[in-house]
């Protein structure tokens, strides 16, 4: 075997690590956060929303988003919110401290624009 971590099934090919998935398997499990992000289903973003530099911009395009939905299950702020909470925690897995603190900073942002600060 050429690994120690990976198994042997029962019909002779072998699993991945510790998940008991195949490698190719665990690569398109990687990727799901990217399909969330670009074909949400609660909101239509806005193409590199996330790429910019201006908390205040990324705040706005959300808000905008989230009001203009007609598909997103709660309201407006809590859309908006979830979306870039989201992007932070797992489709931002690799940002860098400098791209995070400007998505925190929108975050403030957007709960300023929603009157919830």
């Amino acid at each position: 075997m050429a690994s120690s971590r990976l198994r042997k099934r029962h019909n002779g090919t072998r699993r991945g690590r510790i998940s008991g998935t195949t490698p190719a398997a665990a690569r398109r499990r990687r990727r799901w956060s990217a399909q969330v992000t670009k074909h949400s289903d609660a909101l239509t973003l806005e193409k590199g929303i996330f790429t910019q530099r201006d908390p205040k911009r990324i705040a706005a395009s959300l808000k905008a988003s989230a009001e203009h939905s007609r598909r997103r299950k709660s309201d407006p702020f809590r859309s908006a919110l979830s979306m870039l909470s989201f992007y932070i925690n797992r489709a931002g897995k690799g940002l860098s401290q400098a791209r995070k603190r400007t998505l925190m900073r929108a975050k403030d942002e957007l709960r300023r624009q929603f009157g919830r600060a």
